[in-house]
Order: structure tokens, then C-alpha cells, then sequence
């Protein structure tokens, strides 16, 4: 019913910026919330940002202050703005969406569609 492409990953330098995108097709008007997540090779997937459908956002502490989640919804797009990156952002991201109502959206067992992901490399 809902699928997600996420694009905009590459490589960077350190101190380097990437915009990721997070397209949606398919019956979207109801979601609760658009997250997106990262794993590193050898490390669980880990909650790096969340917006709610009322437009409220969340950062995990290892990004806030740097990455900027935002979406429009003309577009159908929820984008990740990430901003002086680190080697320790290299992971695969990946854009997840949930219809359920919940008190934790940080968990990736919140949500019920998930794009492919993007590799974000950041390196000298």
C-alpha cells in the first residue's frame, strides 16, 4: 500500500552536509509519523529522527543540533537536512513510516513500512 525510496546519501567529508530524501507513493494522507533510522555495519538500527503528522519533531542526542528533519506534504517528501557530518553518521539510513498511534516512536517496531535505505559515508 505504501512505498518509500529514499535518495541523497554518497559520500562526504567530515564537516560535510547531505540532504536525504524520503518519497512516498502509494495511500499516505493518514500516517502518524515518518522516522528515520541508521545502521552501521555491526551495530542494531538505531532512531535518528522523527516527525509527527501534527509537525512535531524528534532528534536522537547524537544528531540534535546538526540534522533538521522536515516534510512537504504537496511533495509527499520528508527530508533529512544532516549538517556537519561526522565518520561516526556512516551508516545506512532508512526512512520508515508509521499509521499506529504510539509513545515511542524512537523504536523501529513502531513502524509498519520501510524504504530500502542510502548509504552515508563519511570519510577523509
Amino acid at each position: 500500500q505504501v512505498q518509500l525510496v529514499e535518495s541523497g546519501g554518497g559520500l562526504v567529508q567530515p564537516g560535510g552536509s547531505l540532504r536525504l530524501s524520503c518519497a512516498a507513493s502509494g495511500f499516505t494522507f493518514h500516517y502518524y509519523a515518518i522516522g528515520w533510522f541508521r545502521q552501521a555495519p555491526g551495530k542494531e538500527r538505531e532512531g535518528v529522527s522523527y516527525i509527527i503528522s501534527d509537525g512535531h519533531t524528534y532528534y536522537a542526542d547524537s544528531v540534535k543540533g546538526r540534522f533538521t528533519i522536515s516534510r512537504d506534504n504537496a511533495k509527499n517528501t520528508v527530508y533529512l537536512q544532516m549538517n556537519s557530518l561526522k565518520p561516526e553518521d556512516t551508516a545506512v539510513y532508512y526512512c520508515a513510516s508509521s499509521y499506529s498511534g504510539s509513545y515511542n516512536y524512537i523504536d523501529p517496531n513502531e513502524y509498519d513500512y520501510w524504504g530500502q535505505g542510502t548509504q552515508v559515508t563519511v570519510s577523509s
